[in-house]
């Protein structure tokens, strides 16, 4: 029986259409995925199912009644918490009880509180603010107060989308435990295309335009554990089709590029002599990362977050740094950019000891700290200017468009960033990195604000650009396919404090890679394996599972050449 239906509904803003004859049913009891690109209507698709907009042609009924408001029926479950910073987590799950219940008893609501907050996990934290919290555990508060409310149907708008990836795999997690518990009705908006998997009874693609794309009917058992699906025959088949899909109507929507970068050859800051003393110098182990430790000062004490970091790298090579947040990983990023002061140990590069930021290591964080008065094209030419010294004024203009345009901002570029969106923001900031041609490119979570399709785009643009220059790259990521994507090697990190090199793997797939290749690849399955593996193994701290469950004794750091 369907609960939720859409007919011939279409929805514009202005002249603007977004939303483009939607015909829609969803069955009572039914986890239904809506899957699709950034700016393509999903948040406005929620809206209307919620009640909060109204559709410009056509019916959003709930159980054959028009929707023209919010109701108690449906919980919301946005990507914004929107928790109040004065109460505690029971006093925020309460609020929505004593608001939804108010016939009930003080004793009955309390239990109904304590109920939700025990079930996504927090007990240990119910007398906690949400200034105390984690992003993840806020977002666990939000799932909580929406439960509370004991709708017959959840609409969870990209809910766990400001997450790091190993947080948000737990949660998606946690939400299908509770799905099938309940069996409540569940509409969930996403972009990413393991989650919609993992989750959904079927999955359905949002298309650029704002019309319903094709339908994947998910026929794989519950409960779904994300380490076996990736020995799954039928999850990596549906895996492949899926992304398959997303990534062709990706392509078909892309406007055509018109740049081309112009051959000039960027100098850094450094002196004339060394300069030239360094040219083609050092090819192997051209960045020399030695016994690096970091410690912090706490008011218990010294913490060592970082120990015995060893590890050498060629020139030209990328690496892709993986581990659970906290471990460490930006720490080491940090101290390579020289943003930050080794406690112990040495980063030599290219012969000479990382002592102070330079532009010659050039770094994309998740935020890219953009002057917010300056456009897009004048915050990249900011660099330009300085490592292309004695290119003409047309042509370092050329390098900021080309890499404008690379990154999807060709129509954009003379806008200030402070008119951006957060997306953009960081697409600029990756464009500002890739433009100043780095010896070193360090890469901190940078596609992180982006949506998954978006990434997969970049992380191409990325890989296109290394394949041209060749630079020697380090990227930061929680993101296994991305570790694997883009990496040379894949160094894993331990969990922190303490955290070290726990294993290296190198990925030993041909180049140039794309998604798509990976995907069919007989070997990328056995690399994401070993990857997830040790990640699981990790867990819950610096030391592997204890030998009793099956784990091994804390490695000793590995020396990596």
């Amino acid at each position: 029986m369907s609960i939720l239906t859409f007919k011939n509904v279409s929805k514009s803003y202005g002249e603007t259409p977004v939303l483009k004859d939607i015909n829609l049913s969803v069955a009572e009891g039914e986890f239904v995925v809506i899957l699709g690109f950034s700016g393509t209507g999903k948040t406005t698709l929620i809206n209307l199912m919620a009640g909060l907009e109204q559709p410009t042609s056509g019916t959003v009924a709930y159980k054959g009644e028009p929707i023209t408001e919010p109701g108690r029926e449906r919980g919301v479950i946005f990507q914004n918490y929107s928790l109040m910073p004065w109460l505690t987590v029971q006093g925020n799950v309460g609020l929505a009880a004593d608001t939804m219940f108010p016939e009930m008893s003080k004793e009955e609501r309390a239990a109904k509180v304590d109920h939700y907050v025990n079930m996504v996990g927090l007990s240990h934290a119910a007398t906690r603010r949400p200034a105390e919290l984690s992003g993840g555990m806020r977002q666990r508060v939000n799932v909580a107060r929406a439960l509370a409310m004991d709708p017959e149907m959840l609409l969870l708008d990209e809910p766990l989308s400001a997450l790091d990836a190993l947080t948000r795999a737990n949660l998606a997690d946690e939400i299908e435990a509770i799905w099938d518990k309940d069996k409540k009705t569940c509409v969930l908006i996403t972009n990413d295309v393991d989650e919609a998997i993992i989750l959904a009874d079927r999955i359905i693609a949002l298309n650029p335009d704002g019309t319903l794309g094709d339908e994947f009917k998910v026929d794989i058992a519950r409960p779904r554990d994300r380490v076996a699906m990736n020995n799954n025959a039928a999850f990596k088949a549906l895996r492949g089709r899926v992304t398959t899909y997303l990534m062709d109507i990706g392509i078909a929507a892309k406007v055509e590029e018109t740049r081309r970068l112009p051959n000039v050859t960027p100098i850094h800051s450094v002196p004339a002599a060394v300069a030239k003393a360094q040219n083609g110098a050092i090819q192997e182990k051209f960045l020399n990362f030695s016994q690096l430790d970091k410690v912090y000062p706490t008011p218990k004490g010294p913490l060592t977050v970082v120990e015995n970091f060893d590890l050498k790298i060629n020139r030209g090579e990328f690496i892709s740094l993986i581990g659970h947040s906290g471990c460490g990983k930006s720490t080491v990023l940090t101290m390579a950019a020289g943003l930050n002061p080794i406690s112990k140990g040495a980063i030599r590069l290219d012969g000479w000891n990382v002592e102070s930021a330079d532009p010659e290591r050039a770094v994309v964080f998740q935020s890219p700290n953009l002057f917010p008065w300056l456009s897009a094209k004048e915050n990249v030419a900011i660099g330009v200017d300085k490592v292309y010294p004695r290119a003409s004024l047309a042509e370092r203009q050329d390098v900021v468009e080309y890499y404008l345009e690379r990154v999807g901002l060709a129509d954009s570029m003379n806008k200030n960033a402070a008119s951006l969106s957060n997306g953009m923001k960081q697409r600029v900031g990756i464009a500002r990195a890739f433009a100043l041609s780095p010896k070193l490119l360090l890469l901190d979570e940078p596609f992180g604000m982006l949506d998954s399709l978006t990434r997969w785009e970049l992380q191409e643009v990325l890989m296109e650009v290394w394949s041209r220059t060749k630079v020697t790259a380090i990227c930061v990521t929680h993101d296994v396919d991305e570790a694997i994507l883009l990496a040379d090697r894949v160094v894993m990190m331990t969990n922190g404090p303490q955290a070290t090199i726990g294993k290296i793997t190198d990925v030993k797939l041909p180049r140039p890679r794309t998604r798509k290749a990976l995907l069919e690849h007989p070997d990328y399955y056995a690399y994401r394996q070993e990857v997830l593996d040790f990640l699981e193994e990790y867990e819950h701290g610096n030391a592997p599972k204890s030998p009793a469950s099956g784990g091994k004794p804390k490695p000793k750091a590995i020396a990596a050449e």
